[in-house]
């Protein structure tokens, strides 16, 4: 039986398709945080309805997800792959759409939940146009992912402009943790309201299954010592410092190291581009014969490589969060993080895994081997992660959470909105 419905509500992801394949070329997890959100929110009876743009002919319109929960793809530039500094442009056609949509429809949205600078841009115009509450999730900061490269993009001074006027004007801000707070308090504006909620994972689909089944599954040997990394590539993702780590690793000298990195890739483009780079300097290292590269890890064998491994690594130069810190822990397997953003909120060191300095090729290295030559500590590590999660990290207490800062902003500001809309009409 559904829960009783509550209002039909917005969530805005130009650039993340929630529908998309998690692993393909820029989706990543703020694909997956829109989804699971959407999908959990439905479940608690709001009509939820996800918008991205269409970037491929062959994707369809319409992806119903559940009775309550679909994605919905709207024309912004042409039927394919742009790139995010390139999309900006095409924002006012999205608008255009979306007014569109909500017209033929014949109802109107009082609430939106914009993801990532492109869709704040996108709100911000809109309540400019009608009457709604906005709330935003950043999922990356541009003044903290610019503090870390020299080659800013054209677009670098007005997403920075947007991220400022965004965390000053819309009705909430969502931190995914106290770190991603302290930024936009320090490097953004003071001004603004701003709510911690954490990104969540599925703790039924991850953890479900033991180390050795999952590694008879994969065909993996009982014995290996095994180190995961799983996520997009992409040169911040610091997949490199992970090579040359292993390279430094006493693990090195045994004949059971297995090291693979999976990863969606598209030959040609960035990511596909990325991947090649990693497996020259694989080869340049001679690891080529202790590492895999599976390709993209879709839901059906995730879970499975999470569980056989020995510690994930999660080497990102900046992480606002870190879905798959969670995932690993959920699955009990330890985490060895770089010590920047969420990470340090999700990961406890010495409790869940261990966090180190970022492209510190020895700093990981050494704590790679203290988890894997320890087995002992190893599972004790992961049963406290697997700890952590159930209590602070499904996806469920994250829409629990966001369901009453809706209702709470909703109560406050739903007459003036319906009187506004009818008036609009």
């Amino acid at each position: 039986m559904l829960p009783t419905k509550k209002h039909r509500i917005a969530l805005i992801s130009v650039d993340g398709d929630p529908a998309a394949e998690i692993g393909q070329e820029e989706a990543g997890g703020q694909n997956v945080y829109v989804r699971q959100v959407g999908c959990a929110l439905a479940q608690q009876g709001w009509q939820v309805d996800m918008f991205t743009r269409r970037s491929s002919r062959e994707q369809a319109a319409i992806v119903q997800h559940g009775p309550l929960c679909r994605t919905i793809r709207l024309k912004a530039g042409p039927a394919a792959f742009i790139g995010r500094y390139d999309l900006f442009d095409h924002m006012p056609e999205f608008i255009a759409e979306f007014k569109a949509f909500q017209q033929q429809q014949g109802y109107h949205y009082p609430l939106i939940h914009t993801n990532y600078w492109l869709s704040s841009w996108v709100g911000m115009e809109l309540k400019k146009q009608q009457p709604l509450i906005q709330l935003h999730t950043y999922h990356s900061l541009g003044v903290v992912k610019y503090s870390a490269i020299s080659d800013i993009p054209a677009i670098g001074s007005k997403r920075l402009a947007v991220e400022k006027a965004c965390l000053e004007t819309v009705d909430r801000v969502v931190a995914t943790s106290p770190q991603e707070q302290e930024h936009m308090r320090r490097l953004v504006s003071t001004q603004g309201q701003i709510e911690v909620i954490p990104c969540g994972t599925d703790v039924d689909k991850f953890g479900s299954i033991q180390r050795s089944a999952a590694r008879q599954e994969l065909g993996i040997a009982p014995d290996a010592k095994m180190v995961l990394y799983v996520g997009r590539f992409d040169r911040r993702k610091g997949i490199e410092t992970l090579v040359r780590a292993i390279a430094k690793s006493s693990l090195r000298c045994s004949d059971n190291l297995q090291l693979v990195i999976g990863g969606g890739y598209r030959p040609g483009h960035s990511d596909g581009n990325e991947r090649d780079r990693i497996a020259g300097i694989v080869a340049e290292l001679g690891l080529e014969d202790c590492t895999t590269f599976p390709g993209r890890l879709d839901d059906s064998v995730l879970p499975l490589y999470y569980a056989a491994a020995d510690v994930c690594v999660v080497p990102s130069h900046y992480e606002p969060f870190g879905l798959v810190a969670i995932e690993a822990m959920a699955s009990r397997t330890p985490v060895v993080a770089s010590d920047v953003g969420g990470l340090q909120f999700t990961v406890v060191p010495e409790v869940t895994g261990l966090l180190v300095p970022p492209k510190d090729e020895a700093a990981f290295a050494d704590a790679i081997d203290r988890i894997v030559i320890n087995p002992t500590w190893r599972d004790q590590l992961g049963e406290a992660g697997r700890q952590r999660v159930e209590i602070a990290f499904s996806w469920h207490s994250v829409a629990s959470r966001l369901t009453q800062i809706y209702t709470h902003l909703l109560a406050q500001t739903m007459p003036s909105i319906e009187s506004k809309a009818q008036v609009a009409a």
